[in-house]
């Protein structure tokens, strides 16, 4: 089996730090052209020529959520290499909203809506006539969350798009069938990145009793993720799997509300003295 992804070019939206990032790397690593679109201009500039993703590679200041960034940004795809293969939405961000449905506001929806589903359609729709260009199939990896697939108290709009985008996925799945473009999802459970500092979310006395509700005791990292990734864009892996979603959550989810305790034993009844996250820190 080749693990390889040489000749393949693959774009990451938001690579320039976490996930993102770690996916960049790990394509490139495994010979992939990599383009990366990402808006802070100091991010672009730091991977302009890192050695990690490739003297090849394209780096493009663009914000997936505009229209005419993204018609740009394929446009430059097209240009250097010709071809996309592999695509990862790999953009959405909670923006800190912490808050019940009846203390937001339109406004903070409107821009959720563009961070977590939006710019989907947006970078999908334009980048779909470049991967059938080349006419051998393709995988597009949408990057969602564990919370679209639970109930999320503090957060019920973001929960609500990132269910949507697994709806966007199974659909999309189906609809590109016939192209040979194979569409897929990854959703992760809370990961150690820039957006989610969890030095400063969790005091260390706290971060052992924290990552006890996840069964392989520990938070993601973003290399977790980017293996998942590798896995839906190499063909010999997952040339046949398409509309699924992969819950890179170190168990969490099938342990659906049980927490280990320090002896080993588990309940799903812990006693909570007060908040883990501090939230103000993200």
């Amino acid at each position: 089996m080749d693990i390889r992804l040489d000749g393949k070019v693959a774009l990451v939206t938001g690579g320039g730090a976490g996930i993102g990032r770690a996916i960049a790397e790990a394509f490139a690593e495994l010979g992939a052209k990599v383009a990366i679109a990402e808006i802070d201009g100091e991010k672009v500039e730091a991977l302009r020529g890192d050695p990690k993703i490739g003297a090849d590679s394209l780096v493009i200041q663009a914000d997936a959520r505009k229209t005419e960034d993204v018609a740009q940004m394929i446009f430059e795809i097209d240009r250097k290499y010709g071809r996309l293969d592999i695509l990862v939405n790999n953009v959405g961000h909670h923006l800190s909203c912490f808050k019940s449905l009846d203390m937001m506001d339109e406004a903070e929806w409107d821009a959720l809506y563009d961070y977590n589903l939006r710019h989907l359609f947006v970078v999908t729709k334009a980048a779909i006539p470049l991967i059938r260009k080349g006419g051998r199939g393709g995988s597009i990896i949408n990057i969602s969350s564990n919370e679209g697939f639970r109930g999320y108290p503090s957060n019920v709009v973001y929960s609500a798009f990132k269910h949507a985008v697994t709806g966007l996925t199974k659909g999309l799945a189906v609809d590109l069938s016939s192209d040979a473009i194979r569409v897929n999802l990854i959703a992760p459970e809370t990961t150690d990145t820039e957006s989610v500092p969890l030095n400063d979310l969790i005091a260390p006395e706290y971060r052992e009793a924290a990552e006890r509700c996840i069964p392989l005791r520990r938070y993601g990292r973003p290399a977790d993720h980017a293996g998942a990734a590798v896995y839906f864009a190499v063909d010999d892996l997952s040339s046949w799997v398409t509309g699924t979603s992969m819950l890179v959550d170190g168990g969490s989810g099938a342990a659906a509300g049980f927490y280990s305790l320090p002896n080993g034993h588990w309940t799903n009844a812990p006693v909570v003295e007060r908040e883990v996250f501090n939230s103000g820190n993200i």
